[in-house]
């Protein structure tokens, strides 16, 4: 009889380690699945900014758009930038019109937490 528990307990714990382990593994594979998505959506996002600047740099100039893409909420901002008079340097001077700060920013909820990752970049004025 003493034999039959222990074999019982045995089991039982094996098999609930297995399904701690597999339930990990499904959540660590959500977690790839939604970070890659994001990374498509960050992208498609930089892409949109670029072909709105080629169609009108007024496009650009006071963009602020957020969108809701299935689980995943996408914003994009402009924002103006600063550039030395001098060396050209963007950071500190002057407002430089014919460039802004796009930021692409994709956030979305797992596991109750809020996950948001940016990207960041320059875009100028090409075609002035």
């Amino acid at each position: 009889m003493i034999e039959i528990v222990i074999a019982t307990s045995i089991i039982s714990v094996s098999v609930l380690a297995a399904m701690n382990v597999a339930q990990r593994a499904i959540m660590i594979s959500y977690r790839a699945l939604h970070t890659s998505q994001a990374a498509f959506l960050l992208e498609e996002g930089a892409e949109n900014t670029r072909i709105a600047r080629d169609n009108a740099w007024n496009n650009i100039v006071s963009l602020n758009s957020s969108e809701q893409i299935g689980s995943f909420t996408r914003t994009i901002v402009a924002s103006n930038v600063n550039r030395d008079a001098i060396t050209g340097d963007i950071g500190s001077g002057i407002d430089d019109p014919g460039t802004k700060l796009i930021t692409v920013t994709v956030s979305w909820y797992q596991g109750g937490i809020l996950i948001a990752k940016t990207l960041g970049f320059y875009i100028n004025n090409i075609f002035s």
